[in-house]
C-alpha cells in the first residue's frame, strides 16, 4: 500500500517545504535574535549525593508549529557555552534539566483512554511513562511519539527502509531532510519483514518479548493518529520500528568501504612520485596506528591494515578510472535490451564527486564512495570513584547527532513492571532507551566508524570495452560465472530504484585494474541484521548491566559501530562494538578485495577481541570519536594522527570534582582542534627571520591566542569572534600545510587533500610530526619521508613565513592593517532544515549529553 499523505500531513509537508524554501532564499539565518528566553524556571538540583542530569536542544517536542517545549532547552544548552572552564555547581543545575526519575513541576496528564497506563509531561515537554505491563509501556512510548514526532515519523518512514536496504548512491538521511518519497516494494518490505524472524531465531523467548513489544509500541503510534481523527495511511507497524533502528545505525554506526577512494589516491601518488616513493607518501597520509595517536585505552588490541602474509588479494584500481552508480532513472544512459551491461535501465553511471560534497548537492543523493557524515563531536568523560575528589563515579557524555529540528531522539522516561530508565530514545521503538541511565548505571555512545564495509573487486566474464563503466551481468565467483541479480527496491519520487547484486552486495560503482573493466560491489557486515542491535538496548534500558562484565556482554550485541561508556555506583568501563569481520590472509584492509571467492570474510571477532576496559587510564576514560585502542585500526579509510581533539581534555586534576569534568568538556568545546600543532609551528617559525612586521605580529598573535586555550568564542552573544585568533588561524592553517607538504606532494597535492582533512586534524597531524621531526625532536613513529623544506629546516623556514605573509597581507587588504582588530563574524549553530529561526553560538559539544555523579549507595526514596 503507498504512503498516502492525509490532509494535515500535506500542510505540515507544505510548511516543511515553505520554509526550505525561506532558508535557502537568504531568509533570517537567526543572527540576530536572542536566544529564546524560556518561561519555565530553572530545575531545582538533584539529591546531594545523586546528580543527574540532561539536555536537548531546541527542545524536546518536535511538531509543527513550535511550541514552548520546542525551545526551552536551547537557552540553557547555549548558556553554558561562554563558561568555558569556569563551571560551578549552580552552572550544572541552571544549564541541565534533572534526569532523576522524578517530573519536573508542574505536569500534564496525557489522556490514551488505555487503563493500567499513566504519560505524564513534564514543564520542558518530557513524557513519563508508567505501565503496569510490558504492552502498557510499549503502547505508551508508541503514543508519545507520534505525538512529539509526528513530522519526522511521516518523513522518515520510506527513507528509513531505504538505509536498511543500502541502496547505491543514495543517502537516506538527505532523504528525510529534504523531504523526498522512497516507497519500498514488497521485496524490499519482505527482506525487512525477515529480520523478525531473524531475531526470534537468535534471541528466542527475548525475541518473541521484542516482536511483542513492537506491536505493542506500533499499536500506541496508531491509537494516537485515531484519536486526533487523522489515521495515518499506511498504519505504522513493527517494520517502520525496525526500519528506523537501521536508519540510526547508517548515519551513526557504520565504518569502512572507502576503499576504493584509498585505492585511487595510491595509484594516483605511484604514478606520479613512482612506486616506492608513492607507497611511503600514501602509507604517510593514511596516519594507520600512528603510536603518538591519543586512544581511549592504552592496551593493545591487534587489528591492523595487514591481515598476515603477503599481499595477494587486494586490488588497486586505475587513478581516475572510478565511476559510481545512481538509481536515478535516465533512459538516455540506458543499454540497448540485448547489450550485456549489468547497469538497469533505471540506474545511471556518473562520475564520482569529491569527498566533501558541493554547497547544494541533490538532496539525498551521495557518491557511492563517499565519507560518511561528520561524526566528530560525540564525547564523553568518565572518572572512575577511585579518581574523583569525592570517591564517586562522575561522567558528561553524549553523542553529536547534529542540530535539526525535529531531533532525531527525543526524552523519554519509562517505568515498567520491573525496571525504570530514563534518557534519549530513537522514534521507533522508544521503549527502549538508547542513551540514558537506569538506577544504579549510565551509558552513553559515541560512533566508532569501524570496518563493517568491503569494496570488492568483480571480475566480468565479458567485459564491454567499448563502454568500460559499464559492467557486465556475470563476474567470477568460485570459478565460475554467477549472474547477478537485480534487486526491485522501490521507488523514489515515483521513479522505480533498481540495482545490480552480486554474492558481497550491490554494485556501488565501476573501475578499471591494469585497463581492464571491473565492477565495485560492498558488502556490510550488519546487513538483514539491523533489528538484532535493539536487544542490547533492551537489556541496557532494563538493568542487566550490574557489572562491567554483563555491560560487555550486552554491549557486544550491538553490532553497529560505536564507543560505549559505562558508569555505574561502583565502576567505570569502555567496549567498543561492532561485527568486524575476521578478513582472509593477504589482505590489506584499506584497499578492495579481490572478490572471486579466494579472500571472503572467515568469521568475525569474538568479544574478548573488541577494544574493551575498566576504570581506563589513570581513573579516565576520555572519548572524543578518536582511535579506541593502540594496534586498532577504525575504518579503513580512517586516519588517527598525533594530534586529536581529544586531547584537549588534558589538564584534569588528579581529584576531579564534577566541576572539572564538566568544565574541562565545556572549555575543550570552543577550543580550535588544530591547536595541539600550533608549538611546533611556532618553534619553526622562531627560528627563521619574520619577511615583514605584520607577519610577526600575526604569529605573536596566534602564540597568545594558543597560549589562552585557542577559543573560538562569542561570549558576549554580539556576532563577532573575541578574538582575531579564529580569523586568522581559519585563513592560514591549510595553506600552511600545502607549504609543508608540497616538496614531496607537488601537483599532487590536491589528490591529498580529496582524502584528508588539511585544514583539520589531519593536516594538524601533519605538520606536528614532520615539523618535531625536523626539530630533532624525540618521535615515536616518524614519517617514511620528509616533507617541510624537503628535510631542511632553513627552507621550510622560508616556506612556512612565505605562507604566513601571504596569507597576512590577504587578510589586511580584507579586514585592515591593524591584525588585532580582525574580529570576524562568528559562527552560529542553526537547526537543519530550517523549520525555526533559533540559533545558538558554536560549540563542539554532543547533542544530547548526560552529566552525572552516582552515589556508592542507592540514596533513599529514589525508586526502582
Amino acid at each position: 500500500m503507498p504512503y498516502r499523505a492525509t490532509t494535515r500531513t500535506v500542510l505540515v509537508l507544505a510548511a516543511v517545504m515553505a520554509l526550505l524554501v525561506a532558508a535557502c532564499s537568504g531568509g533570517d539565518d537567526g543572527d540576530d535574535d536572542a536566544a529564546p528566553t524560556s518561561t519555565t524556571e530553572a530545575p531545582t538540583a538533584a539529591p546531594a549525593d545523586d546528580v543527574a542530569r540532561y539536555i536537548l536542544p531546541p527542545g524536546n517536542f518536535g511538531g509543527l508549529p513550535p511550541e514552548e517545549s520546542s525551545l526551552d532547552q536551547l537557552p540553557l544548552y547555549d548558556g553554558l557555552t561562554p563558561l568555558r572552564g569556569d563551571v560551578s555547581d549552580a552552572d550544572i543545575e541552571e544549564h541541565f534539566l534533572p534526569e532523576d526519575m522524578e517530573p519536573i513541576e508542574p505536569t500534564t496528564v496525557e489522556e490514551t483512554g488505555r487503563d493500567g497506563l499513566e504519560i505524564l509531561y513534564d514543564a520542558y515537554g518530557v513524557p513519563h511513562i508508567t505501565g503496569e505491563t510490558r504492552a502498557d509501556v510499549a503502547f505508551g512510548a508508541g503514543w508519545v511519539t507520534a505525538r512529539d514526532r509526528d513530522l519526522l515519523i511521516r518523513l522518515a518512514r520510506g527513507p528509513a527502509r531505504a538505509a536498511a536496504l543500502d541502496i547505491p548512491g543514495v543517502d537516506a538521511f538527505g532523504l528525510v531532510t529534504s523531504g523526498r518519497p522512497f516507497v519500498p516494494s514488497a521485496e524490499a518490505e519482505a527482506q525487512i519483514d525477515a529480520q523478525w524472524d531473524l531475531i526470534v531465531d537468535t534471541y528466542g523467548e527475548e525475541g518473541e518479548e521484542m516482536l511483542a513489544d513492537a506491536e505493542a509500541g506500533a499499536e500506541g503510534a496508531n491509537a494516537f493518529y485515531e484519536a486526533q481523527g487523522e489515521p495515518i495511511e499506511p498504519p505504522i507497524d513493527r517494520n517502520d520500528i525496525l526500519a528506523v533502528t537501521a536508519f540510526i545505525g547508517s548515519i551513526f554506526g557504520s565504518g569502512g568501504g572507502g576503499e576504493a577512494d584509498m585505492a585511487t589516491f595510491l595509484a594516483q601518488l605511484q604514478d606520479a612520485l613512482g612506486e616506492e616513493r608513492g607507497r611511503e607518501a600514501w602509507e604517510d597520509a593514511m596516519l594507520n596506528l600512528d603510536p603518538e595517536a591519543p586512544t581511549t585505552i592504552d592496551e593493545e588490541f591487534s587489528y591492523g591494515p595487514l591481515t598476515g602474509g603477503d599481499v595477494t588479494g587486494s586490488v588497486v584500481l586505475d587513478a581516475g578510472s572510478v565511476e559510481s552508480f545512481e538509481p536515478v532513472p535516465d533512459e538516455e544512459e540506458a543499454p540497448a535490451d540485448d547489450a550485456p551491461a549489468a547497469v538497469p535501465a533505471s540506474a545511471r553511471v556518473r562520475p564520482p564527486a569529491p569527498p566533501t560534497p558541493p554547497a547544494d548537492p541533490a538532496p539525498g543523493l551521495v557518491d557511492a564512495a563517499a565519507h560518511p557524515p561528520d561524526r566528530e563531536a560525540s564525547n564523553f568523560l568518565v572518572a572512575s570513584p577511585e579518581r574523583s575528589a569525592p570517591g564517586l563515579t562522575q561522567a558528561v557524555m553524549g553523542p553529536q547527532l547534529g542540530y535539526y529540528y525535529p531531533e532525531i531522539v527525543e526524552q523519554v522516561h519509562l517505568t515498567g513492571p520491573d525496571f525504570e530508565a530514563q534518557g534519549a530514545a530513537v522514534p521507533g521503538l522508544t521503549m527502549y532507551v538508547l542513551i540514558g541511565r537506569t538506577q544504579d548505571y549510565a551509558w552513553s555512545l559515541t560512533s566508532a566508524g569501524h570496518d563493517v564495509r568491503d569494496t570488492f573487486v568483480e571480475e566480468l566474464c565479458e567485459p564491454d570495452g567499448s563502454a568500460p563503466t559499464r559492467a557486465t551481468r556475470s563476474y567470477r565467483f568460485e570459478g565460475e560465472c554467477v549472474p547477478m541479480e537485480v534487486f526491485d527496491a522501490g521507488t523514489l519520487d515515483g521513479e522505480p530504484v533498481t540495482y545490480p547484486v552480486t554474492e558481497h552486495g550491490p554494485i556501488v560503482g565501476t573501475a578499471t585494474v591494469d585497463g581492464t573493466p571491473v565492477a565495485l560491489s560492498r558488502q556490510r557486515s550488519t546487513f538483514g541484521r539491523d533489528g538484532l542491535n535493539l536487544k542490547a538496548l533492551k537489556d541496557m534500558t532494563e538493568g542487566e548491566a550490574e557489572t562491567p562484565e554483563d555491560f560487555y556482554e550486552i554491549a557486544d550485541q550491538f553490532e553497529f559501530t560505536f564507543n560505549w561508556a559505562y558508569a555505574s555506583r561502583t565502576d567505570t568501563a569502555y567496549y567498543s562494538s561492532g561485527r568486524m569481520p575476521v578478513r582472509a590472509p593477504g589482505l590489506d584492509r584499506r584497499l578492495p578485495t579481490l572478490g572471486t571467492g579466494e579472500y571472503e570474510w572467515e568469521g568475525f571477532l569474538d568479544q574478548e577481541a573488541h577494544p574493551h576496559a575498566v576504570g581506563g587510564p589513570d581513573g579516565l576514560l576520555l572519548n572524543w570519536n578518536n582511535q579506541s585502542a593502540p594496534g586498532f585500526l577504525h575504518g579503513d579509510s580512517d586516519g588517527y594522527g598525533s594530534v586529536h581533539q581529544v586531547e584537549l581534555f588534558a589538564g584534569l586534576p588528579e581529584a576531579t570534582e564534577l566541576t572539572d569534568v564538566v568544565g574541562t568538556m565545556n572549555r575543550a568545546a570552543t577550543e580550535d582542534v588544530r591547536s595541539p600543532a600550533w608549538p611546533a609551528v611556532s618553534e619553526v617559525l622562531a627560528g627563521g627571520e619574520a619577511p615583514d612586521a605584520l607577519s610577526a605580529e600575526v604569529v605573536a598573535l596566534l602564540d597568545a591566542w594558543v597560549d589562552d586555550d585557542a577559543p573560538r568564542l562569542d561570549a558576549d552573544d554580539d556576532g563577532e569572534w573575541d578574538s582575531p585568533g579564529p580569523a586568522i588561524a581559519d585563513a592560514l592553517w591549510e595553506p600552511l600545510v600545502r607549504a609543508a607538504m608540497a616538496p614531496v606532494y607537488g601537483d599532487q597535492i590536491e589528490a591529498l587533500a580529496e582524502v584528508r582533512d588539511l585544514d583539520g586534524t589531519d593536516g594538524a597531524s601533519y605538520l606536528d610530526k614532520d615539523l618535531r621531526t625536523l626539530l630533532g625532536e624525540d618521535v615515536d613513529g616518524p614519517f617514511a619521508l620528509p616533507y617541510c623544506g624537503g628535510g631542511e629546516l632553513e627552507a621550510c623556514q622560508q616556506d612556512l613565513w612565505a605562507a604566513v605573509a601571504s596569507v597576512a597581507a590577504v587578510l589586511a587588504g580584507e579586514l585592515g592593517e591593524d591584525p588585532a582588530a580582525w574580529l570576524t563574524e562568528a559562527e552560529r549553530t542553526t537547526f537543519v532544515p530550517g523549520l525555526i529561526d533559533d540559533s545558538m553560538r558554536e560549540t563542539n559539544r554532543p547533542t544530547f549529553q548526560q552529566v552525572l555523579q552516582l552515589a556508592t549507595e542507592r540514596p533513599e526514596g529514589a525508586g526502582g
